[in-house]
């Protein structure tokens, strides 16, 4: 278990928080969120770090732990903005629009400010990221998990656990917060938190620390194959058939992939699917899911936004 110092070091060296980069910290008052606010001001400085809690209103211990974080900021000498966000009743899967309404109140702070915008995710959150997508979801991005730096957004705890995060609170003397709806198991992710993960651990003690490095990797390795399909692109919005039939199948989904998503504005995973659907097309369209729709003309391959009210169904999947 790595000591208060051994953390600092270890989210020092990606360089994510900075002396004197200005940073704004998503602080919920747990203890991942109080953790990283102490680091950042250990590592940026107090006057570089600001912080945003957002208070949904939504538990009996809302204000608690707004009071909870006032005190916090006021100890550690960090301004503290913070927002009160009702639910609406149309708000749909809690969790996400939760998480939508912090993310977007604090892109807007970190804009404000000209700064990074800090979220304390950990090593465990990288885990069960990954073991929720696989489930939920084929397709290599599954693997990826979530990036260190995505944009102003970043994650400076991502090769800490949450087991570390608990003890450098502990021994820098920081009290927080624990929110009960985190072990509800009507939500999936703390169905994977509380059954999938420890029984990682039980088949090997590194467990966890084997699917976050190799997320790590295979990101890294994304970084490279981005590169092989803009090289197999050559700058272009479009593809001729023939050339993409010749190239390797995974490379060639990947380009319908990419084309797609360029297309869409959004993520398409069924596109990379129709491959060779879309090599027997001959001249006419195909719609891919997602938003996109695959065009062929003059044997030349080109994907459009599906013209609204066309959109493929997604397909049915038995539980």
């Amino acid at each position: 278990m790595r000591g208060p110092q051994d953390l600092l070091e270890l989210v020092r060296a990606p360089g994510l928080l900075a002396p004197g980069v200005p940073v704004v910290v998503l602080l919920s008052g747990g203890r991942d969120s109080v953790c990283l606010l102490d680091v950042a001001v250990g590592l940026a400085g107090a006057g570089a770090v600001s912080a945003l809690h957002v208070n949904y209103g939504l538990r009996d211990e809302s204000a608690a732990d707004e009071a909870h974080c006032r005190a916090l900021c006021e100890q550690l000498g960090v301004e503290l903005d913070v927002q009160r966000s009702p639910r609406p009743e149309d708000a749909g899967n809690l969790q996400a629009w939760a998480r939508d309404v912090r993310l977007g109140a604090g892109a807007l702070a970190a804009a404000a400010r000209g700064a990074d915008l800090a979220t304390g995710h950990t090593a465990t959150d990288q885990v069960e990221t990954v073991l929720y997508r696989l489930a939920a979801s084929p397709g290599r991005r599954a693997l990826l998990g979530m990036a260190a730096r995505d944009g102003r957004l970043v994650r400076p705890l991502l090769r800490a656990t949450r087991e570390e995060t608990a003890a450098y609170c502990t021994a820098r003397g920081l009290s927080w917060r624990e929110d009960a709806s985190n072990e509800d198991p009507v939500y999936a992710r703390n169905r994977v938190r509380a059954k999938l993960v420890p029984a990682l651990r039980e088949l090997h003690p590194a467990a966890e620390a084997n699917v976050a490095r190799t997320a790590e990797l295979l990101r890294e390795e994304a970084a490279v194959l981005e590169e092989v399909v803009e090289t197999a692109l050559a700058g272009r919005d479009r593809i001729a058939v023939g050339h993409l039939a010749a190239l390797p199948p995974a490379l060639a989904r990947l380009v319908v992939r990419r084309l797609a998503e360029d297309a869409a504005g959004r993520l398409c995973p069924r596109a990379a699917a129709r491959l060779a659907d879309i090599v027997a097309l001959g001249d006419g369209s195909l719609d891919l899911g997602d938003g996109a729709r695959a065009v062929v003309e003059d044997g030349v391959l080109r994907v459009e936004p599906t013209p609204a009210g066309r959109s493929a169904p997604r397909p049915h999947t038995s539980a």
